[in-house]
């Protein structure tokens, strides 16, 4: 035990430690740490306790990646706004990967910084990679942007972007976690940034936003991301399906292969992203819009209106029906989510992410379902005028009671189990009509 007393490190690590160990945790000065992270690269931060309620719900998953949290340290990079609003993808996709790691460079050099002080201190990814061994659950560490709106960088357009105040939703979040406190917290900025001006919704392809605030995330998902996990996921299962290479590229064409070879070799491409060029909000943005919106409009939002392109869609959905009625000239193509939960915890985070506002049309009724065995759960579903809401337990009368095995379920909705082999084999019992079974389905295509 003397020989490791003895040795140069531990002897020197208690000397030093001996001079701060009396004074406690030490309490950051919000100005000085400021200072630092926008030396560093940042564009604007804030700072946030970890016992916020705006952030509670993140707290497994913060405390899990990094137990000694005590604040979160909220940034943003500005992006390159005209490399965004371009229809050309390559362009806009070369400024989101490139400041996306810019703001993780930022975050790291800030966590090296802080450690030479003796600051622990973390950076989840701004952007990739994510905890792909949870999905298609939550698969990032960080929600930036509710951690971003309580630092006071912006509130949430009703494109479901942040938008800062000055630089507007042209910006890349980034957070870091360190283990001490600050002498002073951020809130709340008292406004909204956005304008209400209606362009993202006008722009997005495939209907995603709605004139009401309502947000389709299946449609946004399913055309945006399609090159990024589910739909990667439906490419190799084309693939495996295709008796030949004649059958494989009368679904997919040449142009689509090649791009998704783009995405792995370099990075996943972003098909739209339309709703963040068309967005004028913000100080250092808002100047053009302001001198002449109808210049505005067919600067920016015509070319992305017109631009000849192919739209992902789900059969049934909502956003198959917008393009064709919206956009004939872009080309639909009708893929599968490749959202396939694995518990039933998955199928009820996911029914209000994939449901079908305008396929529910007419429908009024409630659903109890009870599942059983490796997973038991009770769930009240009520669909009606044109809105879902799902609640734990057997709540109101039941239009419709489905009692199912929880594995024959997830087998089902993947299109491994039969429904009807299911039905006499008493793994799925229905007590109501059929048809409201289907009119459910209707509002969940996959």
């Amino acid at each position: 035990m003397a020989k490791f007393d003895d040795h140069p490190t531990v002897r020197r690590w208690r000397e030093q430690s001996a001079n701060t160990r009396s004074t406690g945790t030490v309490t950051l000065n919000i100005d000085s740490l400021r200072t630092l992270c926008l030396d560093l690269g940042a564009d604007d931060v804030g700072f946030v306790e970890i016992d916020r309620p705006a952030i509670v719900a993140q707290h497994s998953d913060i405390l899990g990646a990094f137990p000694p949290t005590k604040t979160l340290i909220s940034f943003v990079c500005r992006m390159n706004r005209e490399d965004v609003r371009t229809p050309a993808r390559s362009i806009a996709n070369l400024e989101f990967h490139a400041n996306y790691d810019h703001a993780n460079e930022v975050a790291r050099n800030i966590v090296k910084a802080l450690a030479q002080i003796g600051v622990r201190a973390m950076n989840p990814a701004s952007a990739f990679p994510m905890e792909m061994d949870r999905f298609p659950g939550k698969v990032w560490v960080v929600s930036h942007k509710p951690v971003a709106v309580a630092a006071g960088l912006g509130h949430m357009g009703i494109h479901r972007n942040v938008i800062h105040p000055k630089f507007g939703n042209f910006i890349a979040l980034g957070t870091v976690l360190i283990d001490r406190e600050v002498t002073e917290y951020n809130y709340p900025i008292e406004y909204n940034p956005c304008i209400e001006c209606k362009l993202c919704v006008v722009a997005c392809p495939v209907g995603a936003i709605g004139t009401d605030g309502s947000f389709g995330f299946s449609a946004c998902y399913t055309h945006n991301y399609r090159e990024f996990m589910s739909g990667f996921t439906d490419w190799t299962e084309t693939i495996v399906e295709s008796k030949n290479v004649k059958d494989y590229r009368q679904k997919v064409s040449a142009s689509e292969s090649a791009s998704m070879w783009q995405s792995l070799s370099f990075k996943a491409n972003y098909k739209a992203a339309y709703c963040i060029a068309a967005c004028p909000a913000g100080e250092d943005v808002i100047g053009s819009f302001l001198t002449d919106r109808k210049a505005f409009v067919q600067d920016v939002i015509k070319p992305l209106q017109d631009k000849p392109e192919t739209i992902y869609v789900i059969p049934g959905s909502d956003a198959e029906t917008y393009v064709a009625k919206r956009f004939p000239h872009k080309k639909v193509k009708l893929v599968s989510s490749g959202i396939r939960p694995q518990s039933i915890q998955g199928f009820v985070f996911g029914l209000p992410l994939l449901f079908q506002q305008q396929q529910s049309k007419g429908l009024n009724a409630i659903y109890h379902f009870t599942f059983t065995g490796a997973e038991s759960r009770c769930v009240t579903v009520v669909i009606r005028d044109l809105t879902l809401q799902v609640q734990d337990g057997h709540i109101g009368k039941a239009n419709l009671s489905v009692t199912a095995d929880s594995q024959t379920w997830l087998g089902f909705l993947a299109k491994e189990r039969n429904i009807v082999w299911a039905l006499v084999r008493r793994k799925i019992r229905v007590r109501g009509s059929l048809k409201l079974l289907q009119a459910f389905g209707k509002c969940f295509p996959a």
